[in-house]
């Protein structure tokens, strides 16, 4: 099986594993919040599959990195796959099984879907930019890492997270779950705790990192931090 034809399986793959956990939290296949869900994550999916379709190298490395991730991005990444569960275990149980929130309105259904796409364009449009755009913390010397400075990457250093913070707040809204919210939260916080690790990281190790920092002043938001 080559690189594209294992990329693609492995990422449709987990999107189908997540509707059915969603299913599976709701107790039932009359849920069109999970359907909203599952379209969403297709959509998301076959972006993400495209867009990265023409870099094989890329493929390589963000489904296999190489050595020398780093330990506390391994604890958080193991940390922020349990919450992940958790967000959609908690959706499902709640707007699903339980009704526990109040029936959301069908527009904050269409502001999370816009949400969870508008979030996967950022995060798409920086990894395409960024040949060193790795699913782990890691100083990618034997691929040549070097800065990234176009695009994006001209306005914040970590359009890639911002990308994923965006689409986590589109869940509740999509799931319709009050209850929701509260890891998806847990979530955005891991995701800023890793952009301040990671940048001190890159700034400590990766040449020319700590000048375009000067440059390129904000993390996440233009003009606030």
């Amino acid at each position: 099986m080559n690189i594209k034809t294992k990329f693609a399986l492995n990422a449709f793959i987990a999107s189908f594993v997540s509707s059915i956990i969603v299913f599976a939290a709701a107790g039932r296949m009359n849920y069109i919040q999970g359907w909203l869900f599952m379209a969403a994550g297709i959509v998301t999916t076959a972006m993400n599959v495209f867009t990265i379709r023409e870099n094989a190298d890329l493929m390589k490395e963000r489904a296999k990195p190489g050595e020398g991730t780093k330990q506390w991005d391994k604890s958080i990444l193991g940390v922020s796959f349990i919450v992940y569960i958790g967000i959609i275990i908690a959706g499902g149980l709640d707007s699903g099984r339980y009704q526990a929130s109040p029936p959301f309105h069908w527009g904050a259904a269409a502001a999370g879907i816009f949400l969870m796409i508008g979030g996967q364009l950022i995060f798409l449009a920086a990894r395409n930019e960024n040949n060193f755009f790795s699913t782990v913390v890691r100083i990618q010397k034997e691929r040549g890492h070097t800065v990234c400075e176009t695009g994006l990457y001209r306005v914040i250093r970590h359009p890639g997270y911002l990308g994923m913070m965006i689409s986590t707040l589109g869940i509740p809204f999509v799931l319709g779950s009050l209850w929701c919210a509260i890891p998806s939260g847990i979530s955005i916080f891991l995701l800023c705790a890793r952009t301040i690790l990671e940048d001190n990281t890159l700034k400590e190790e990766l040449a020319g990192y700590k000048e375009y920092s000067v440059k390129t002043r904000y993390k996440l938001i233009p003009h606030g931090w």
